[in-house]
């Protein structure tokens, strides 16, 4: 795909030669991860986004000149390819232009139209088109026979012939395809006794909105209605323009003839260009609303992901629950199970022994920290653990999908002697010590994030979410020495096979002491090795670069710059002092250019140092259960979702509150990711409890002093107070509440 460079970087407002770049670096088999991180002088340093909106651009032009060519191909073979025509697939922008030019050409099953052809009376449309002062009827009366016994089905078919002109008329649908982007509107209605049923779709009874103003969260949600059965979906711009504009195109006199005309332009746009565009527009704006939603749903997996590790402690954790017990486990610094138990909190007369073992267990595998689950019990197990003054920091954690993990063939894999208790608590555990590490073994679909998963178009969201997932475990790097192989397969061109190779390798021969042994795993070869190495450490290995992020391929370039400073590499490593006096000039050359020094230089100050933040411990407020929550209060809470209509935030009860995108700040905004961030702390005030739904409204913004007041006087500006017209709103807080059905049941 080289040969789009131009074309791509003009659509994308980059430099030809840093696409180039990275088409050829593509074609070559290099991962975006590596590229953005190794190859920066080659592409002007263009980062991961830009190198995916790259490769995308070029796929799209892939496919416009395939679809081109089969068209130029196919018009040609039928003899119909004429310099007009020729010269208008030429000029054709889009794929959508191009399907127009070939509609009359397509091979289609039998239309109305192909039947009045065959009956003979395409003479007597043409002799319609021509709109001369005849008389329909009497010059209709000339072509009857044995398949058209009267003079009204005679004109029918020749206005079906007509209408299927218009349909196919390039000139009419682009006009209506433009008249559909600037005055359509999304309209739908309940289908009759579905009322009840369909209660949920209730703000969509009597609906409608302009196509070019419609969010993603509401089109999802009028398609989900419209799939299920209880809505009535229609997207057309008002009739009698569509009318308008075509006829200006085919209706030419005002007499019969021109009356017969009109008559089909009516028919061709009621039967099949309304039905064919709304069609269009339905499939682009569902497309449309499924890339947001990807968007805010791959988003939140990278900051999930990215969420503080507590790092390598000892842990006991906890997965508590009510009649079965709590589940417990004893993990040491590298997440292997050494202990498993069980303990009843909530019969009295086994509390004893529950603070026996609690205490027995921490003594025993000198536990340095707690882990409890945040699901049921949750709450009230950590308020008896924090009640033993054990003297260690205690963690609630995020425990979304972690039944899902328990009951994987990777769960088995890990534990295959332990029950399904027994692997969930350890996963929380684990969780605690490194979230990257272990929820890449979970589908994305089932941690929690974003809205609409289930909606969207399923193969679109998971190549995303593995971008999303390959980014981060790339961008923190992986220990190649404890690293799962579901961690290491996804690690720059490696994959599940050779992640597979490097554990057995390690597993048989012991620890990687050094980069270069990978070379030994099987059908791990040079191009595999070029792409993972440097994404790869090794911590108190031969060399001190494999525990950084410097590439093999630029040690003799730190070994120099050792050497000209006059101490060994294992020096130069951390000295700030040293690393500041290293003049990165003289260690440039056509293969290393300074983006890559600056990298070099960077690494060398902080080798292999962790994207992410530190974990902080969280103290809810003294409420367990919805029953304990009561309008106006205000209390510390967890962002536990985002999505394009406000924030979940866990609040320490079971159900999340819901922080509508009008609530969070004072500011007016449209996307909840401009003020808020995944597991971001808040305080938010209680505006609403709905006990019997288990629904819980909250404001982030009526916790908060309000922006000063403008001097008097001032000029007046347009009014931000977050109640945006009716027509620009977003989702109610109940049609809010009602999508998401509380976080997808959590």
């Amino acid at each position: 795909m080289t040969n789009y460079a131009q074309s791509v970087a003009a659509v994308l407002g980059l430099r030809t030669n840093d696409v180039s770049a990275v088409l050829e670096l593509l074609s070559e088999g290099a991962t975006i991860p590596f590229i953005a991180r190794y190859r920066k002088d080659r592409t002007g340093a263009l980062d991961e986004v830009q190198i995916q909106q790259v490769q995308d651009e070029a796929t799209r032009q892939q496919e416009y000149a395939d679809r081109k060519a089969f068209i130029e191909k196919t018009i040609t073979e039928q003899g119909k390819m004429t310099e007009e025509l020729q010269a208008r697939i030429n000029a054709a922008a889009t794929i959508a232009e191009l399907e127009d030019l070939y509609l009359p050409y397509k091979p289609k099953r039998k239309t109305k139209a192909q039947t009045a052809r065959e009956n003979g009376l395409e003479p007597l449309a043409m002799l319609l088109l021509e709109q001369g002062n005849i008389a329909p009827v009497d010059e209709a009366g000339k072509y009857l026979n044995d398949n058209v016994k009267s003079a009204d089905e005679a004109l029918q078919g020749a206005r079906d012939i007509i209408a299927e002109m218009v349909n196919e008329d390039a000139r009419v649908r682009a006009g209506m395809r433009k008249l559909f982007e600037d005055k359509a509107a999304v309209q739908s209605k309940v289908l009759a006794d579905k009322e009840a049923e369909g209660v949920k779709y209730k703000d969509y009874y009597e609906f409608s909105e302009p196509v070019s103003k419609i969010p993603s969260h509401r089109m999802l949600a009028i398609m989900r209605g419209f799939m299920e059965g209880v809505l009535r979906l229609t997207i057309a711009p008002n009739e009698e323009e569509a009318l308008a504009l075509a006829e200006e195109h085919f209706v030419k006199n005002s007499n019969p003839a021109g009356e017969q005309v009109k008559r089909a332009v009516r028919d061709a746009y009621r039967r099949l260009l309304q039905v064919s565009l709304e069609s269009e527009f339905r499939t682009a704006l569902k497309n449309k609303a499924d890339e947001e939603a990807i968007n805010v749903f791959a988003e939140n997996l990278r900051q999930l992901l990215l969420s503080a590790p507590l790092g390598s402690k000892r842990l006991l954790a906890i997965d508590p629950g009510y009649r079965t017990g709590c589940k417990i486990v004893c993990l040491d610094e590298n997440g292997t199970l050494l202990k498993t138990d069980l303990i009843y909190l909530h019969e009295p007369g086994r509390l004893i022994d529950a603070e026996h073992k609690i205490r027995s267990l921490v003594h025993q595998y000198a536990s340095q920290s707690i882990a409890i689950g945040d699901g049921t019990a949750g709450r009230e197990t950590e308020q008896f653990i924090k009640k033993l003054n054990l003297g260690l920091p205690v963690f609630l954690v995020n425990e979304d999908g972690a039944s899902i993990y328990s009951a994987s063939e990777i769960a088995r894999e890990e534990f295959p002697d332990q029950d399904i208790t027994v692997r969930g608590a350890a996963s929380i555990g684990r969780r605690l010590m490194d979230p990257l590490a272990e929820l890449v073994k979970i589908d994305p679909k089932s941690i929690g994030v974003g809205q609409y998963q289930h909606d969207v178009n399923q193969v679109r969201l998971k190549e995303r979410l593995d971008q999303t997932v390959v980014s981060c475990v790339n961008a923190v790097g992986v220990n190649l020495n404890t690293a799962s192989k579901h961690l290491l397969a996804y690690v720059s061109g490696i994959g599940p096979t050779i992640a597979g190779n490097i554990v057995a390798y390690r597993s048989e021969l012991g620890k990687f002491t050094s980069r270069s042994q990978l070379m030994k795993v099987p059908r791990l070869g040079a191009k595999a090795y070029e792409q993972c190495a440097g994404f790869l450490r090794i911590k108190e290995g031969d060399d001190p670069l494999d525990a950084s992020a410097v590439h093999p391929e630029a040690y003799p370039i730190v070994s120099k710059m050792a050497a000209d400073m006059g101490v060994k590499v294992a020096e130069l490593i951390g000295n700030d002092k040293l690393v500041a006096g290293i003049d990165l000039k003289k260690y440039v050359s056509e293969a290393t250019g300074m983006h890559t020094l600056q990298d070099i230089l960077a690494e060398l100050k902080k080798p292999g140092l962790d994207p992410r933040s530190e974990v902080r411990q969280f103290e809810f407020a003294n409420i367990y259960s919805i029953d304990d929550v009561h309008v106006g209060m205000i209390v510390p809470g967890i962002v536990t979702n985002l999505t394009r209509f406000g924030a979940f935030v866990d609040i320490g009860v079971k159900q999340d509150g819901l922080v509508h995108v009008s609530e969070i700040a004072h500011k007016y905004i449209t996307d909840p990711g401009e003020a808020l961030k995944l597991n971001q702390e808040v305080m938010v005030k209680v505006l609403e409890v709905d006990t019997a739904r288990k629904r819980i409204a909250l404001s982030i913004k009526q916790t908060q002093d309000p922006p000063a007041q403008r001097p008097k006087g001032a000029r007046n500006e347009p009014r931000h107070d977050n109640r945006p017209a009716a027509k620009d709103a977003p989702l109610s807080m109940n049609d809010a509440l009602s999508a998401l059905k509380n976080k997808f049941g959590r």
